[in-house]
């Protein structure tokens, strides 16, 4: 695909995001409550920020940078595995609070379900000191977060980025990251910000939230009326692109064997975004966006394969 090209000109992808250590934990059948239950566990680096980075990269992305605060615990772990994947860090190493952890409890079952149990740490301590004007020097297009919105001091960074970009004439996307996590920030705050975006991708659920409504394509047209592009992601279902309040197209899932769901979307919107800096248009965007979804389902973790990195080599923070 090589490098983006965005309005004749070619640029970066930017992402401000959470970078996390993900502690995957698969488990077959129900949790036995108050004893043992046998499980595969792996640390693997994660954070939707850092996977969207991952999975752009992976999807053809020349220039991919990474704006994220870990801790001191597992800075240059995450550092080494970023740079594997093609990605170029900007990592704020946090003098207090150790990086983020997700535990990531995952049914093995055929559904592969995954429930998220998480400790932010210094994943969403990004504070606007931490942004410079200077990191969109070359950059075609900024990502967002929605994680950023959760936290104070992360959402006022969010705000400068987002400034910083339109008034530089960078387009700016942003994935809600987290219906749980919408409902105790407020839909109309969250709106209220996203009238400033370019691109929304929101999950099926997400989107019925943000809008009441309980048809996915309901919701996508009625989002597009406030962000002029939606993606709607919905996994097996496949994605919904609507734009400017028009009747969404609709674009088929790839057929998948799910084995962890970790990352799912996140791989969507990497590819997706990859694909709209080469020049394709939103549907053909998406559908590069379903089919690295179904790469992401079929492996462990939330990031994409890479050859010598320290993860697949079994090396956790530390090792």
């Amino acid at each position: 695909m090589g490098a983006g090209v965005t309005g004749g000109r070619t640029g970066a992808l930017l992402v401000v995001g959470d970078v996390v250590t993900d502690v995957v934990a698969r488990h077959r059948g129900p949790l036995a409550t108050g004893t043992d239950t046998t499980a595969t566990v792996r640390t693997l680096p994660g954070g939707a920020g850092a996977n969207v980075a991952c999975w752009a990269a992976h999807s053809g992305c020349a220039d991919v940078r990474l704006l994220g605060r870990v801790g001191a615990d597992a800075a240059a772990w995450h550092e080494r595995e970023l740079v594997a994947a093609g990605v170029r860090p900007l990592l704020v190493t946090d003098p207090e609070a150790a990086t983020g952890t997700v535990v990531c409890l995952v049914d093995a079952g055929a559904a592969a379900e995954r429930t998220f149990l998480t400790d932010s740490g210094a994943s969403l301590r990004l504070e606007p000191a931490d942004w410079s004007d200077a990191m969109l020097d070359g950059v075609a297009r900024l990502h967002l977060s929605g994680y950023l919105l959760f936290t104070e001091s992360s959402g006022a960074l969010a705000r400068t980025a987002l400034d910083a970009a339109r008034a530089r004439g960078v387009p700016v996307s942003m994935d809600p990251a987290s219906a749980g996590f919408l409902a105790d920030l407020g839909v109309d705050r969250f709106l209220a910000f996203a009238a400033g975006l370019d691109a929304l991708l929101p999950s099926r659920d997400e989107a019925c939230l943000l809008t009441g409504l309980a048809e996915p394509g309901d919701a996508a047209a009625a989002l597009s009326r406030v962000v002029p592009l939606v993606v709607v992601k919905a996994g097996a279902d496949g994605a919904l692109v609507a734009a400017s309040g028009g009747a969404p197209a609709r674009v088929p899932a790839v057929p998948a064997t799910a084995r962890d769901t970790t990352g799912a979307g996140d791989a969507f919107t990497g590819a997706f975004l990859a694909a709209l800096l080469a020049g394709a248009d939103p549907r053909e965007a998406a559908a590069q966006g379903c089919r690295a979804g179904a790469r992401a389902v079929g492996r462990a973790g939330g990031r994409p394969p890479q050859r010598g990195g320290a993860a697949e080599a079994g090396v956790a923070p530390g090792g």
